[in-house]
């Protein structure tokens, strides 16, 4: 499994690919565009071929195009995602991170019984867990 994490613009066009499956630069360069009007064509086309680098993508022929898929997980994106935001900003202090989480925005009530339902699996799972392990 790839273990990189993706930049900001990364993240954007695996976004697309997550939601579509696959797309060629034209359809995620339109995409992208809905947010920075000034993105070039050949941008779009240099941070894929980047990607595909990086083992993030894959493509195929389509045709004359190139039809590029995401070679990573979303959820295993997003977890080394929220593990790099949580350690960098928050030196790991999980209850720091919910509390500024909760604070900056209001969650509904169905979030919060996904979190109470998160919070006691957690809780279980920490209670099976050998003593004197230290948090990952």
């Amino acid at each position: 499994m790839n273990e990189r994490v993706p930049t900001d613009r990364e993240l954007d066009a695996l976004k697309i690919l997550w939601r579509d499956d696959r797309a060629t630069v034209r359809r995620i360069w339109t995409e992208l565009r809905r947010t920075d009007k000034h993105l070039a064509y050949t941008s779009v086309l240099s941070l894929m071929q980047a990607m595909e680098q990086k083992g993030l993508v894959g493509h195929e022929e389509v045709g004359r195009a190139y039809a590029y898929f995401a070679k990573v997980e979303q959820n295993s994106t997003f977890q080394r995602l929220a593990a790099g935001f949580l350690d960098r900003v928050f030196d790991g202090a999980m209850d720091q991170f919910l509390v500024h989480g909760l604070k900056s925005q209001r969650p509904t009530l169905e979030e919060l019984e996904q979190l109470e339902q998160m919070i006691a699996e957690a809780k279980k799972q920490s209670l099976q867990a050998p003593k004197g392990r230290k948090r990952s």
